[in-house]
């Protein structure tokens, strides 16, 4: 699925009324008879008060459009419009005429608090206020309007975006935004859905075909795409019947230090459950017994130091090097990190301290072999790329690295993107019992894991971030958000495997 910003989907708009030989009324009658067939599906005629907010825009427009056709089929439906200018659009006229030929129940002209409507907790607030043309914050009464809807109990559904809400472009005033319960998005969704600071205004939403032009979508190059199942399915390399250990090569794990050997192990196992021929974990000394005890699957080489890495020597040629896990920042972590520099041939997996370490030393980071990957937190990429002032100067810092620096980054969080070059990836699969200690190991092994075995980076970034997360929704259903552990993303990454090639059943809302 792609994400394009407002201007294109503006310009979908245009070609699609050219090109299908329909007018912009048209298109948005067929906008609104999606919404209506969605809310009459779960309604069933039901006599509950529907309460539609609309703008003087062309969102409100849509707002109009659904009002007439839930009155046409029956629905007890009440129609507000935010009266703030003069100026109309020419699809919100023509829909408010329509209105008035079905019902002499004619739209409500709010200009004031006093024309606040009295709702109560079983009704359905519908929001067509403003779409994704909003350049600035809503104020005044309007502002006050918004905050008396999301003052109520009330189900409250938002048409294409919540109102106050931009696709694409930081927050504009925090408080002049409406918390929807649910959003009906029009043929795609919105970056914004995405992103921590503002992805918070739409806890569910679901995208409406209403048939923009495909040729135009299909040509255009997206902000993002995000990662479903079809495509992750299309990730899956099938496994010959007579491969062996060495087809599928052999991660190095280096990490670990004095109370902080969970890290390593975690990491380690998540390349084996992914699929590596055969791991080795490079350790303090303390950590060998560690290792061979919880993961004897592995084999284990150790560094000179005793509880810290100092140094790394090992005699094989590994397929893939990852480091990072639990290594600490010490001047000897740093020194190992120098080493594996020089040796790595291919591209690495560059995880927790040592990117802390690349950060402190930003001239090795033209050491780095192209291709590799980064999986930072929060607070490790910012320590790699500097502090930024929003989320989407977050994504231009980060896409502006990974250019200069011929990487990938993983930016992990709720909705963890895939940078690489221009490109952005936004995954689709995780729940909030992931945010626990481990859980970014465990996916540096996965990844580790799947470039071991021969996938192209850009794509073990990908499927590695989608299983990760379909783990971590399987495990979550055995265990609850709040009990998830990091192992239990390790025991379910096999049924992730399995899961992905499982037919679902026919799909009620996405959930972001």
């Amino acid at each position: 699925m792609n994400i394009y910003s407002s201007a294109q989907f503006y310009e979908a708009d245009k070609i699609t009324t050219e090109k299908q030989n329909i007018s912009s009324i048209d298109l948005m009658e067929r906008a609104a008879t999606q919404i209506f067939n969605w809310l009459h599906q779960r309604m069933q005629g039901a006599q509950v008060p529907i309460h539609i907010f609309c703008g003087i825009g062309n969102n409100g427009g849509d707002g109009l459009a659904l009002g007439r056709l839930l009155i046409e089929k029956g629905y007890n439906v009440n129609l507000y419009i935010a009266n703030f200018k003069d100026k109309r659009s020419k699809c919100f006229l023509i829909n408010y005429d329509r209105v008035k030929n079905v019902t002499k129940k004619w739209p409500v002209l709010m200009s004031s608090e006093a024309d606040f409507p009295v709702m109560q907790p079983e009704d359905i607030i519908v929001d067509a206020l403003f779409g994704i043309g909003l350049n600035r914050a809503p104020e005044g009464w309007v502002k006050k309007l918004i905050q008396h809807i999301n003052a109520q109990r009330s189900f409250k559904l938002a048409v294409d975006i919540p109102s106050g809400l931009s696709a694409d472009s930081p927050l504009l005033d925090e408080e002049a935004i409406v918390k929807a319960n649910h959003t009906l998005t029009f043929q795609a969704p919105k970056l914004s859905f995405f992103l921590p600071s503002t992805g918070r205004f739409v806890p569910y939403f679901e995208a409406l075909d209403i048939g923009l032009d495909p040729e135009f979508l299909m040509k255009t190059k997206p902000l993002a795409r995000t990662v479903l199942k079809p495509q992750a399915q299309t990730f899956y390399k099938q496994r010959e019947k007579y491969a062996h250990k060495g087809t599928f090569g052999h991660s190095l794990m280096v990490g670990g230090s004095k109370g902080k050997m969970g890290a390593v192990v975690l990491a380690t196992k998540g390349a084996l459950h992914s699929g590596c021929g055969l791991a080795t974990a490079l350790v303090p000394e303390r950590g060998l017994d560690i290792l061979q005890t919880t993961v004897p699957e592995a084999m284990v080489v150790t560094s000179a130091g005793v509880d810290f890495i100092s140094d790394v020597t090992f005699d094989f040629e590994p397929t893939v090097i990852a480091v990072g896990p639990g290594m600490g920042q010490s001047d000897d972590a740093l020194k190992a990190l120098k080493q594996l520099l020089t040796k790595a041939k291919r591209p690495m997996v560059i995880d927790a301290d040592a990117i802390n370490l690349l950060a402190k030393n930003k001239t090795l980071l033209k050491k780095v072999p192209k291709q590799s990957i980064f999986t930072p937190h929060h607070g490790e990429l910012e320590r790699l790329v500097g502090t930024w002032k929003d989320d989407f100067d977050k994504l231009q810092k980060t896409k502006a690295f990974a250019i200069k620096y011929e990487v990938i980054v993983v930016l992990k969080g709720a909705n963890s993107m895939v940078v690489f070059g221009d490109e952005i990836f936004i995954n689709t699969t995780g729940n909030p019992g992931m945010a626990t200690a481990g859980s970014g190991d465990v996916l540096t092994g996965v990844i580790t894991g799947l470039l071991a075995q021969g996938y192209d980076v850009p794509v073990a970034a990908m499927f590695g971030t989608y299983l990760h997360g379909s783990a971590g929704n399987i495990a979550s259903q055995e265990t609850g958000f709040e009990a998830l552990l990091a192992g239990d993303i390790v025991d379910y990454i096999g049924k992730a495997f399995i899961e992905l090639f499982q037919q679902d059943p026919p799909p009620q809302q996405q959930e972001n």
